[in-house]
């Protein structure tokens, strides 16, 4: 298991920043009033104003404001406030020596999947998969009472008290969480940051990607060998597919069927709504027959 982060009170400072796609600065007053609502202080990176092309500022701009928020001891969690591209391109740049000597909340999706994968790995660190602050305005209230799990430890449920669950194939399983966006997934394929699957619940979720590009990054991750050693697949949210959900449904039954493992979908997780916050690197329990997923804490 990854270590876990210190857990935040109230009146703690907060870090924002934008590790990928350029942000624009006005957008960020739900964002703002959300964090003062939750109790919290919050400092504004640089990268929030800046702008490189489609990044928002160069890669060391970007780095070096992500490099001052982990340094700084008042800041006790850094949240990303948009995805799009870019993460990927900092990762091997970052100290994760300095995550390790100042572990704090780090939390994001989408493309900061890719960041999840290097710090889980590369720092042992526990991070968040949740709702990007840039969103907050579109998420509805149990996925903002999912912040919740940042200031004490708790043990998360899900179930079908939040959305209904659909069995793919049965069985318990135990292990770590690891996952995230798909296609960021794949990205790590053949890079040092590659997902390790091993006895782990792999969690994916996915945005505006039709059922045959679904298919081909399930088979690039088939052909890497990364569905071989899992213990169970969490299925998020895949939102805009162009599809129904049954043919969907259909298709990871052909990848996750013959495996041997449980695999339930219609977790709200992912680009939607409804986008359930979970830790990523903590032990957690998937039992397909009773249809739910027990979480331990990520904060400590």
């Amino acid at each position: 298991m990854k270590s876990t982060v210190p857990h935040l009170q109230k009146g703690d400072t907060v870090g924002l920043v934008a590790l990928s796609s350029l942000v624009k600065p006005e957008m960020l007053g739900d964002a703002t009033s959300f964090l003062d609502d939750l109790g919290l202080q919050y400092i504004i990176g640089d990268t929030i104003q800046a702008k490189h092309d489609y990044l928002a500022g160069s890669d060391e701009e970007r780095l070096a404001d992500f490099h001052e928020m982990v340094k700084n001891p008042e800041i006790k969690a850094i949240f990303c406030v948009k995805g799009g591209y870019g993460s990927a391109r900092i990762a091997e740049k970052i100290d994760y020596e300095l995550l390790v000597e100042n572990p704090k909340i780090i939390w994001g999706f989408s493309d900061l999947t890719y960041l999840h994968c290097a710090i889980n790995e590369y720092a042992n660190l526990v991070t968040f998969h949740g709702p990007l602050l840039m969103s907050v305005g579109r998420i509805d209230a149990v996925s903002k009472r999912m912040f919740l799990q940042l200031f004490s430890p708790m043990e998360l449920q899900y179930t079908e008290d939040i959305s209904p669950l659909t069995t793919i194939t049965p069985g318990v399983a135990r292990g770590q969480i690891i996952g995230g966006n798909l296609r960021r997934l794949v990205n790590t394929i053949g890079t040092k940051f590659e997902v390790r699957t091993e006895g782990r619940i792999l969690l994916i979720e996915e945005l505006a990607e039709t059922i045959p590009h679904i298919d081909s990054m399930l088979q690039h991750l088939k052909q890497a060998r990364k569905l071989e050693q899992l213990a169970g697949v969490i299925i998020g949210s895949f939102t805009q597919t162009g599809a129904d959900e049954a043919a969907l449904f259909t298709l990871m039954k052909e990848y996750f069927a013959d495996l041997g493992i449980p695999v339930v979908a219609g977790f709200k997780i992912g680009h939607e709504e409804t986008n359930i916050a979970i830790p990523l690197g903590v032990d957690a329990i998937l039992d397909a027959q009773e249809k739910v997923l027990k979480i331990l804490p990520g904060v400590h």
